[in-house]
């Protein structure tokens, strides 16, 4: 007896997010051993070096994530927003590609769908947001006040 996982279908903003991870990590590798290179070629490049491989360093990591989301079947991860930081800060290095796609996954990662398919592929239920609940009026628990007869209802007394 065979049993069949079905996977999570992809939304397209997922896929759109590995690709442009995907070409920012290659931007990413060849810029930072571009830096690095003509870092070497100056007396004061040879101390900054450390700071010149943070861009290669990110391009492999973002590689790395690009294949996880594009693997069939899917690999459980989270939304990696610390990449796209990363990509953000990578402005300082002057690549400003990976600044217009780390803005570009922050802003794709706060889709409904792609929260929804991550959480799916995590195996969380996914959040539903919930109306709040109008409150019933308050009871009040004494009975009303009797009301008086009416002024020709009155019984005589004999």
């Amino acid at each position: 007896m065979s049993t069949q996982f079905t996977n999570p279908e992809k939304p397209t903003f997922v896929n759109v997010i590995a690709w442009m991870t995907l070409a920012s990590g290659v931007v990413n590798l060849f810029w930072g051993l571009g830096l690095s290179l003509t870092g070497l070629l100056s007396i004061v490049g040879i101390i900054c070096i450390p700071f010149m491989l943070l861009p290669t360093i990110l391009g492999v990591f973002e590689i790395i994530y690009a294949a996880k989301l594009m693997s069939n079947p899917p690999q459980t991860t989270q939304p990696s927003t610390t990449i796209a930081i990363l990509e953000i800060v990578s402005a300082l290095v002057g690549n400003f590609f990976s600044v217009v796609v780390g803005i570009l996954a922050l802003v794709f990662y706060n889709d409904v769908s792609v929260r929804d398919y991550f959480s799916r592929l995590n195996g969380v239920a996914p959040l539903v947001p919930v109306a709040p609940a109008v409150p019933a009026p308050p009871v009040d628990p004494t009975p009303p006040p009797a009301e008086p007869p009416f002024p020709g209802d009155e019984t005589p007394n004999s």
